[in-house]
């Protein structure tokens, strides 16, 4: 009785602690489901707003806020770029490594023109644009070339992917297709077959002799056989009548004798 009483309440710890487990990943993923709503919802009304900026702001300010659009939305296309395609291949871990070290040149970069939209000396902000036009522009450049590179390089694996798929595809029909290949040779061999000459053409071979006649034993049962035939053959037969004679017709008793002829 004891030990079923440990083995319920073991039962109904590991159920207890299953339960907690499940409730704190299920919280952990719908916290981070709304931080990353968060986020994105963040990320889309500051870009809104630098856009409307860009537009609406003229001279050094309008061109600061295309300057960080520029950088976060090319640092951001990069980023998704080298994420995506890390899962699928090993070797962008190298190059992921390289945009974390750019990123974060492009956060400070970043962070250090969004204090400078609040400066209220345009002549000091006219003096550090050209400075920070460079450091974005290379910013950017970096970027393109990694994002650019990730995907010359998908690409190119999906080509050799394909040209591989494409000719084992070929083989497989081929094989299927296995009738044609039997008509070619039979045609290929008619072909060669079609190049030698007719009979009437070829060189006439030396005709085989004829047989000679047998030696006459006596007239008219004379045999003559050829080496082709299967059997010998008579050359001629004895003659027998065409029609046999008719046999005399038997009298019977109740027949009545003849009558002569009348000669008048």
């Amino acid at each position: 009785m004891e030990a079923v009483i440990a083995v319920v309440a073991l039962l109904f710890v590991l159920f207890v602690v299953l339960g907690v487990y499940a409730t704190v990943k299920v919280v952990g993923a719908a916290k981070r489901r709304v931080d990353e709503t968060i986020t994105h919802a963040r990320r889309t009304v500051e870009d809104g707003t630098l856009r409307a900026k860009s537009f609406a702001q003229p001279g050094a300010a309008g061109e600061l806020a295309q300057l960080r659009l520029k950088l976060r939305t090319s640092m951001r296309a990069t980023q998704d770029a080298l994420h995506a395609g890390v899962a699928e291949d090993e070797s962008l871990k190298e190059s992921l490594g390289l945009f974390q070290r750019l990123s974060a040149h492009g956060h400070e970069l970043d962070a250090e023109m969004r204090r400078l939209e609040s400066e209220p000396d345009r002549a000091t902000l006219a003096e550090r644009l050209p400075d920070l036009r460079e450091r974005t522009e290379r910013v950017v450049k970096s970027a393109d070339a990694l994002r650019w590179a990730a995907r010359d390089r998908a690409r190119r694996f999906a080509a050799d992917d394909l040209d591989t798929l494409s000719a084992q595809i070929d083989v497989e029909a081929g094989a299927l297709r296995h009738w044609q290949t039997a008509e070619s040779s039979s045609s290929s061999a008619s072909s060669s077959s079609s190049s030698t000459p007719p009979p009437s053409e070829r060189p006439s071979a030396t005709p085989p002799p004829w047989p000679e006649a047998p030696a006459a034993e006596a007239a008219g049962t004379a045999e003559q056989t050829w080496p082709d035939a299967p059997r010998s053959q008579r050359a001629e037969e004895p003659t027998r009548p065409a029609i046999s004679p008719a046999a005399p017709r038997p009298t019977y008793p109740w027949q009545k004798k003849p009558r002569p002829e009348s000669t008048t």
